[in-house]
């Protein structure tokens, strides 16, 4: 099978792409050729996920008049990993660390997420203490060898291994980012004594210091290899033998494109594929409407995603957590060591179930009714009401539309649903009820923001909000509303953003390695070393997806003052790491620090901690410039729908309107419906909306427009 990777981001490219995005609810798969597109939304398959893509490929595919064969490009992203981390359905896996250190993972940093919370919960490690295993071995912090690894041990753990019934084995030893020698022997004496084991090495996955979070990265590797090696090779097959000529190719984490067996290789970089395409397109969008700061809102059937833009770079960090016992509490769950687009990802979704806790207040998620069985109103045996009953129960979904008729909702089974599960226990009608579920969900993801903006030194006020998703349309502008945010855009086919974003990363992969080195008595040789192997690292996964490009290289030493417990990130100098580089590393750190918190500190040692190189296939096309047209003439509805007004709690008629048929600088006032194949938009009362002269929905507040200025009004009046 080929491995060349058109470029995604070449104006109506001739090439036919496809994109899949498998979601916890729903499988997204977008389709283009040139100027032609075609979308659409299948109930993810959650016990074989290759089957929704494969079928949704197929028909999407049938849409084009195209088979297999004629695809150039497979694109696909994934919560395979995440949800296998999420809900610990990952693969039975033993921990082999170094003699005296199994407990780590339990230990982690010797701290309390909540100081002052004497119920306090930690998360649970991924291997249970009796899987985990010391092994007589040791090096020091340089990589020195102190005692040699017992292979005679290692030997017999394999036999155990295999009468434990194991199926992934991750191999952490204290210092082996400095010298991996024994973490790789350990790998050779299991392929041979107990080959049917997968097995994740640390010093691959995640060479960093810090042991804990080395220690929790490969053991979620290890933990989700199986089941996505597993699912990643069967579609494979599965696409080969219908057709396909091309390797398809993968999302990651950090918003690139990947290799498929870099991905089988290290899964643990796909945990936030999805997500990551989502920001990959609020990117897009922003750069196209000049919103230098927005806020990404990703809406699905499961979660909610949120990330802030600013100047058109989504925040990038070399970490996060997943499965946090409190969802905004930082420390509250497992870290991940790798490249990753910074956003939080709360349970709130179409699917998140809605109940009365012991206190007697609505609670809406975090766990979700999925796709099997589904809200109630799907009729596919679900009972619980959820997001997506609430929205039947007050007729914002119409039920012939939902899902590209994938799914026909049924009203009546969502009022039944709420009926039992909240208007009985509160003593509401069903009406306020499920209004009650909306403003709820919205109001925990509007929070979300707020934690997530506050941890970051950012306003959400500031931001033009970029709404996608098949639910997030729905909830944008009552979310903006609460955010105190003026203005949103819902990009064209939002209900499949994820996936259309795929089609506009870049190919890209970043390595990073720890070497402790002072700048006074730096060894220069030794980092010049260390910055190729990276480069040739990264350089090879780039060039197999994307053979004979022309390579742009990023290179970054993570850097403190002697004695500090964290790093900056600082730009290297471009060529051979020498004396001159050393000196100017030095100055742009000083710079650096100085920037960021006020003062530098020039008495105190400088030295860098990792380094890093980030490598990219060619540059990225400047995306084509949007406006907001101006228009006089008011769009003109298709039709109305009964809707319920929780202001007045009244039902009355709300203009409809077809968004295929809405023509550039057209605007509507709300409230009223903007309905497409994948999602419907909610114009809020307050809202005006416009459409751009790319085809992309602007809803401005004009509520928030008005409280703007009336303090100034006041002050000039003062």
């Amino acid at each position: 099978m080929s491995s060349q990777l058109p470029s995604p981001s070449a104006a109506h490219d001739p090439r036919l792409r496809v994109a899949v995005d498998v979601g916890g609810t729903f499988t997204d798969v977008v389709l283009l050729r040139g100027t032609e597109k075609h979308t659409l939304k299948v109930l993810t398959t959650p016990t074989a996920p290759e089957q929704a893509v494969l079928g949704g490929v197929e028909e999407v595919l049938r849409l084009a008049g195209a088979g297999w064969a004629d695809v150039d490009l497979l694109i696909l992203g994934t919560t395979l990993a995440t949800n296998a981390l999420i809900e610990r359905k990952g693969a039975p896996t033993a921990l082999l660390t170094t003699h005296g250190f199994r407990d780590l993972v339990e230990i982690g940093l010797e701290d309390r997420f909540a100081q002052y919370d004497v119920f306090l919960d930690k998360p649970a490690p991924l291997v249970p203490r009796h899987w985990r295993h010391g092994v007589v071995e040791r090096t020091d912090a340089a990589g020195r060898v102190i005692t040699p690894l017992d292979e005679a041990q290692v030997v017999e753990l394999a036999r155990r291994l295999l009468a434990d019934g194991i199926e992934s084995v991750a191999v952490c030893f204290l210092h082996g980012y400095a010298n991996p020698a024994h973490e790789r022997r350990v790998r050779d004496l299991l392929r041979e004594h107990a080959p049917g084991l997968w097995v994740s090495l640390a010093s691959d996955v995640c060479p960093e210091i810090r042991e804990y979070e080395r220690l929790s990265t490969v053991s979620a590797n290890a933990y989700v290899q199986p089941q996505v090696a597993g699912y990643l090779r069967r579609l494979q097959e599965g696409a080969a033998a219908r057709g396909l000529r091309a390797e398809p190719f993968l999302m990651t984490s950090g918003g690139a494109i990947t290799t498929l067996q870099a991905g089988i290789d290290e899964p643990v970089r796909l945990v936030e594929s999805g997500p990551a395409g989502g920001a990959v397109l609020a990117r897009q969008v922003a750069e196209q409407i000049g919103a230098a700061r927005a806020l990404s809102f990703d809406m699905g059937g499961t979660t909610a995603k949120i990330c802030f833009i600013d100047d058109y770079q989504p925040q990038v960090s070399r970490s996060f957590e997943f499965g946090r016992v409190h969802r905004h509490l930082k420390g509250s769950g497992l870290p991940i060591r790798i490249p990753v687009i910074e956003m939080v990802e709360i349970g709130a979704g179409g699917g998140s179930i809605a109940r009365v806790n012991h206190l007697g207040v609505v609670q809406v998620g975090p766990d979700s009714a999925g796709s099997s069985p589904g809200p109630a109103a799907y009729g596919l045996g679900g009972e619980l009401p959820t997001v997506t009953d609430a929205h039947a129960a007050l007729g914002t979904i119409d039920p012939a539309r939902f899902a590209v008729g994938k799914v026909r909702l049924d009203p009546q089974r969502a009022r039944e649903a709420l009926l039992r599960g909240l208007a009985a226990q509160t003593g509401l009608d069903i009406e306020p009820a499920a209004q009650a579920v909306i403003e709820i969900v919205t109001e925990n993801m509007a929070n979300a923001a707020r934690v997530h903006a506050s941890e970051l030194g950012k306003v959400a006020e500031d931001s033009t909000v970029i709404a996608f998703g098949g639910a997030a349309p729905l909830h944008a502008a009552l979310l903006a509303r609460k955010l105190g945010v003026a203005r949103l855009v819902i990009p064209n086919s939002a209900g499949v953003g994820s996936a259309l974003g795929f089609l506009w990363a870049p190919v890209a992969y970043q390595t990073v390695r720890s070497l402790a080195q002072r700048l006074d008595r730096i060894d220069h040789a030794a980092v010049d070393k260390l910055l190729a192997e990276l480069t040739a690292t990264a350089d090879d996964v780039v060039l197999r997806a994307a053979p004979g490009a022309s390579l742009v290289r990023h290179r970054q030493a993570f850097m403190r003052y002697a004695g500090q417990g964290h790093e900056i990130p600082v730009e290297l100098p471009d060529g051979p790491f020498d004396v001159a580089s050393g000196k100017a590393l030095h100055e742009r750190f000083e710079a650096r620090y100085a920037a960021l918190y006020g003062r530098s500190l020039p008495h105190i040692a400088a030295e860098a901690v990792s380094w890093s190189v980030a490598v990219e296939a060619g540059g990225r096309a400047a995306p084509e410039p949007d406006e907001i047209v101006a228009d006089a003439h008011r769009a003109q509805p298709s039709g109305t729908r009964r809707l319920y007004d929780a202001e007045t709690g009244q039902w009355s008629e709300v203009p409809v309107f077809e968004r295929a048929a809405l023509g550039a600088g057209k605007w509507i006032e709300g409230p009223a419906l903007v309905v497409e194949d994948e999602t419907t938009t909610h114009v809020i009362s307050g809202f005006e909306a416009r459409v751009s002269k790319l085809g992309a929905l602007v809803l401005d507040d004009t509520t928030a427009a008005r409280r703007q200025r009336a303090p100034a009004a006041e002050a000039e009046a003062v």
